[in-house]
């Protein structure tokens, strides 16, 4: 493998994503609709929840230095959790993965689209991390960035599975 195409794979994957996701729009506007919306009340509920313990518990008090997330910050980082969860899960298991998603969409603060979607980006991110990790060895050893781009076909085989898990 040439070390300019490991760097072409990296660099190509975001768009790539982002083209797929346009295609799913424009193949089924309802459905991405629909997820859109079930997106958007859990977010929502998420955050009214994140109000809720702040107004209950004071924001500041004794936490520290370092300021508390907003309840937006806090809502994405429950979700960007609860997808790395279900990824690692996932990996060993599909079907503790599987139920694991379905656990976190049984309190109804979560969608099972949204969770899914969350554990897609996680795979896909530890693709690409190793891919960026490739691109920076490429130049001083070609056999080693081969090897690490090798070694991000299971993340990216994880994001189609969990991408193409119909858990309704």
């Amino acid at each position: 493998m040439q070390p300019l195409s490991c760097v072409r794979v990296a660099l190509s994957g975001p768009l790539l994503l982002d083209m797929a996701r346009g295609e799913d729009a424009a193949r089924w506007p309802g459905e991405v609709a629909r997820e859109d919306a079930a997106a958007r009340r859990t977010y929502a509920a998420r955050c009214a929840l994140a109000d809720a313990q702040d107004a209950v518990h004071g924001p500041g008090r004794d936490r520290g230095p370092v300021p508390l997330p907003t309840a937006g910050q806090g809502a994405a980082m429950e979700l960007v959790a609860a997808g790395d969860e279900v990824a690692a899960r996932w990996r060993g298991d599909p079907a503790q993965g599987a139920a694991l998603v379905l656990e976190l969409a049984a309190g109804g603060e979560l969608g099972v689209e949204e969770v899914l979607d969350a554990a897609v980006d996680a795979a896909v991110v530890c693709g690409l991390l190793v891919l960026a990790e490739a691109r920076t060895t490429a130049m001083s050893d070609p056999g080693a960035a081969a090897e690490l781009c090798l070694t991000a076909v299971p993340h990216f085989s994880l994001a189609v599975a969990l991408g193409s898990a119909d858990l309704d």
